[in-house]
């Protein structure tokens, strides 16, 4: 699904160039879950930024479902992540203008999905993530675990191949935080392949495979024997 070849990225101002990714390689498969994880500034959410589109390297290849995307257009990059990549947040990054169903029905409106449809499609995602309870509530009324389900719940209403997490549980309790994970951990078995970045090496037992970040390099990889 998912494969990169000597990525660099480097950021430069007028007086300072910042070496942010150096020849970074590695291939991730469908249906994989796998953790990224390294100190702070190491290099984990700039390579996060890539894998998700947002942002093309400096050098090198990236290939995102057989396609050599690392030139992209902005707008060729949009196209891919509106249907094929959903985003879990440290933050969560929901309106707070919007109830729970608007925020997760958000993403279909920019898929131009006929509103019936939308409205089945919300109800059945926010009783899988046992928040359709609070589908008129507004954010700022939700717990951070709360507010974290309907980021996952709207991460996942398109149906996306792949999900990218960005210390997911970064900002919960240890409780909320397990919650979270469980459900991530639910959405790979049922075969979405999902990249996170996370400091937590509990959340990275959920994973399958750890690619460990130092100063922009890929300094090991760890397999566990149950993903072999």
């Amino acid at each position: 699904m998912i494969r990169s070849e000597h990525l660099s990225k480097v950021f430069r101002t007028d007086e300072v160039e910042t070496t942010a990714l150096n020849d970074v390689s590695f291939e991730i498969r469908k249906g994989e879950f796998v953790a990224i994880m390294g100190p702070s500034g190491c290099g984990k959410s700039t390579l996060l930024n890539i894998l998700g589109l947002l942002d093309n390297p400096t050098g090198g290849k990236y290939f995102f479902l057989d396609k050599d995307v690392s030139k992209s257009t902005e707008r060729q990059r949009a196209n891919l992540r509106k249907f094929n990549i959903g985003f879990v947040f440290q933050n969560f990054n929901l309106i707070d203008e919007l109830t729970v169903f608007e925020n997760v029905e958000l993403p279909l409106i920019y898929l131009g999905m006929p509103a019936r449809e939308r409205r089945t499609r919300v109800d059945v995602v926010l009783e899988q993530m046992q928040i359709s309870h609070r589908s008129k509530h507004f954010p700022l009324q939700l717990s951070g675990g709360q507010q974290q389900r309907v980021a996952v719940a709207r991460a996942v209403i398109a149906k996306p191949a792949l999900i990218l997490a960005d210390e997911p549980t970064g900002n919960l309790d240890s409780v909320h935080g397990e919650e979270v994970m469980n459900l991530l951990n639910d959405l790979n078995n049922n075969g979405t392949t999902i990249i996170m970045v996370t400091h937590s090496q509990r959340d990275a037992e959920y994973s399958q495979r750890v690619i460990r970040l130092f100063d922009g390099q890929i300094i090991n990889e760890n397999i566990k024997k149950s993903a072999l």
